[in-house]
Parts: C-alpha cells; structure tokens; sequence
C-alpha cells in the first residue's frame, strides 16, 4: 500500500460501480475492463463524491451511498423537450428507454433519452439517465498520483 492519499489535485485511477438502490448496476468500469481516471477538484465530481472520496489511499475500497442531489442532480422538467417526428432518421429506434446522441447547435453532442411517441410528437429527456436516484457507489482505488510542488 502506498502512503500517498486522496486529496486536493490528486489524479486517482479506480475502478466503479454504480448501483441503484434496488441493486441494479446502472454503470461499471470493471463490467468494461477499463478505470476512470479522474483528477479531484476539476469539477468532474460532484462535492459530496470528493468528500467521500479523500483520504482513501492505493488498493483501498469502500461503499457509500449518495441522494440525488450529491450524486446526479434532480430531474429538471427544462430538460425535457418534444419533438417533431421528422427530426429523426426514418429508422431510428424511437423505442421508450433508447438513448441517443443529439447535436447541439454548439456542436457538442448530448445523450437524450426517448420518453414517449405519441403521433408526429416524440418525448425526450436530456436530464442526466440517473439524476433523481439515490445511488451506491462501490469504489476500488487503483492509483493516486500527486503533483510534486
């Protein structure tokens, strides 16, 4: 075990899962065989991820459950927005559940997730596919590395 530990700055390589309270695995870098590689403090986690998060050290795990809004925010009702039926593809999967990649008039691309069709109108949710969940986070530290100062 190293004794370098999590904390401000700190790039940390683990592996993730991320259950639902009802046990149902929503996303896993050990189901893909690849570690996120996340740096704390650059925004990408939220706060109560860091809080949990620091301290741990190389080869640690650990189990900790978040609310909706440490973890993936609420569901915003903005994000979710109708469509006309020619916006898509002739074939694509409008099948409630699917999720798509759309592009924005800035260029980034958005997942949204198909809601409802119902006639020329189609439903699709922009809000985070986890925002309003209470979730489990089981992490496994791989690696932390510290910038020398």
């Amino acid at each position: 075990m190293s004794d370098v530990v999590v904390g401000p700055g700190a790039q940390i390589f683990m592996h993730f899962n991320v259950e639902l309270t009802d046990g149902t695995v929503a996303d896993s870098t050990r189901a893909h065989g690849k570690p996120a590689r996340l740096t704390m403090g650059d925004g990408s986690l939220s706060g109560a991820m860091e809080v949990a998060l620091l301290g741990m050290k190389k080869g640690e795990k650990k189990r900790f459950m978040l609310d909706p809004d440490q973890a993936f925010g609420l569901s915003n009702p903005d994000n979710v927005k109708h469509m006309d039926r020619t916006q898509f593809a002739a074939d694509a999967d409008l099948s409630e559940g699917t999720i798509m990649a759309f592009t924005a008039a800035d260029g980034n691309q958005y997942p949204g997730v198909i809601r409802a069709v119902e006639g020329d109108s189609v439903t699709v949710d922009f809000n985070h596919p986890l925002a309003g969940q209470t979730v489990i986070f089981d992490v496994e530290i791989l690696d932390v590395l510290v910038k020398e100062s």
